[in-house]
C-alpha cells in the first residue's frame, strides 16, 4: 500500500517518458532530467504535452501503475490502466447498495466533511483568534449541519445540508487567508475566477485522482457513488470519498501555500475569458507541497494507528469495502483530529 503514496508528476512541456530497464526515464529535449524505479511507483500523472512510450505503457499496465493525462489547468483528459483487479462480488454488493440503500454511507460522508471543515475553522480560531465572532458562527453552523446530515431523511435533503455547510465554510474561508493581495470572496469553478479558486480547483483535481486510485486498488467501482448522482464519465464514488479529505488535505495545503507566501499573485495567469490558472512554475510548487502534506503522519481515528495522511484514502477505501462485504455494520468516515 505504501508504494501507492509515491506518484510521479511530470510537468515539463514536451517531456518524453520511456522505460529504461526497471525504471521510468524522463527526457526533455533529448536530455534525461530524472528517473524513478517502477516498483516504487503507484501512479504517473502527466500535465500538458507529455508523451509516453508504448513500452512504458505496457510495463505500467502489467505492474498496476496508472498513467493519468491532465491539461495544464488540471482538467482530466485520459487515464491508462491495466485490467481491473476488483472481485465481482464486491462490485455487486456496491452496485446493489448504491441503488437500494445509499443513504447511510452518504450521511456518514457529509457529516465527516462538515466536521473536517469545522476542524479548519477551529484551528484558525486557536492560532489567530476570532475578534469579530464570524468564525465562531461558522463553527456553530457547521456543527448543526453535521448533526442534520446524520439524520437526513433522504438524498436531496442531505445534499441540501451539504450545500448549507459549504456556504457557511466558504463564507469565512477568505478570513483564513492572511495575504491581503490574495482575496477570496466565494467559490467559483469552470473556470476559477481568482488565484485562490484556481489553487483550490487544482488541488481538488489531484485529490480526486488519489481517491480514484485508492478505490480501484481495493476493487471498488469509482463510477458508482452513494452521494453524487451517476453521470456518464463522472467518478461519483471518487468524488464521494474526496469529500472527507477536502479540508484536511486540499484546503490546508492551499492555506499553507498562501499564508507562508510560497505563492502570490504573480504565480497565476489570467485569460481573456476571465479564467485564472497556475503558471507552470507555480504548479511545481503546489505539487511539492501536496506531496509534503501527504507525508504528514497522523493517527487514524478508527484504526488508532499512525500513518502518512496520503494513505488515509486507501484505508477509507478498504473500510468501505469491508462495510459493503458485511464485515462492518457501518462505514466509519474519516474525521480529522
Amino acid at each position: 500500500m505504501k508504494k501507492l503514496l509515491n506518484t510521479l508528476y511530470v510537468t515539463s512541456e514536451g517531456a518524453w517518458l520511456r522505460k529504461d530497464g526497471a525504471n521510468v526515464a524522463v527526457e526533455v529535449e533529448g536530455a534525461e532530467r530524472g528517473r524513478a524505479p517502477l516498483h516504487l511507483l503507484g501512479a504517473i500523472v502527466c500535465f500538458g504535452q507529455v508523451g509516453v512510450s508504448p513500452q512504458l505503457m505496457h510495463a505500467a499496465a502489467e505492474t498496476g501503475i496508472s498513467i493519468t493525462f491532465l491539461g495544464w489547468s488540471g482538467r482530466f483528459l485520459a487515464r491508462v490502466e491495466g485490467p481491473q483487479s476488483g472481485n465481482v462480488l464486491l462490485r455487486r454488493a456496491q452496485h446493489g447498495r448504491t441503488g437500494d440503500d445509499p443513504l447511510p454511507v452518504a450521511r456518514a460522508i457529509v457529516a465527516a466533511k462538515a466536521a473536517n471543515q469545522r476542524g479548519v475553522i477551529r484551528r484558525a480560531i486557536r492560532d489567530h483568534g476570532d475578534p469579530h465572532g464570524e468564525l465562531d458562527l461558522a463553527e456553530r453552523r457547521l456543527s448543526a449541519a453535521m448533526r442534520a446530515a446524520l439524520s437526513a431523511p433522504e438524498g436531496d435533503n442531505l445534499r441540501g445540508t451539504e450545500g448549507e455547510a459549504a456556504n457557511a465554510y466558504f463564507a469565512v474561508f477568505g478570513g483564513l487567508i492572511r495575504a491581503e493581495d490574495m482575496p477570496f470572496t466565494g467559490r467559483t469553478r469552470r473556470p476559477p475566477r481568482d488565484p485562490v479558486n484556481a489553487l483550490l480547483s487544482f488541488l481538488y483535481v489531484l485529490l480526486t485522482a488519489d481517491c480514484r486510485t485508492a478505490l480501484e486498488t481495493v476493487g471498488l467501482d469509482p463510477q458508482m457513488g452513494f452521494l453524487h448522482r451517476d453521470r456518464p464519465g463522472r467518478p461519483s464514488l471518487a468524488l464521494d470519498l474526496m469529500e472527507e479529505f477536502r479540508a484536511p488535505l486540499a484546503d490546508r495545503t492551499c492555506l499553507t501555500l498562501i499564508n507562508r507566501r510560497q505563492l502570490g499573485p504573480g504565480d497565476f495567469r489570467h485569460e481573456e475569458t476571465g479564467g485564472v490558472f497556475l503558471t507552470d512554475e507555480a504548479r511545481r510548487t503546489v505539487l511539492t507541497a501536496w506531496q509534503e502534506r501527504k507525508r504528514t503522519v497522523l493517527t487514524h481515528p478508527f484504526l488508532s494507528e499512525k500513518m502518512p495522511l496520503g494513505l488515509f484514502p486507501h484505508v477509507q477505501a478498504q473500510l468501505l469495502a469491508r462495510h459493503l462485504r458485511g464485515d462492518l455494520d457501518g462505514y466509519p468516515a474519516y474525521v480529522w483530529r
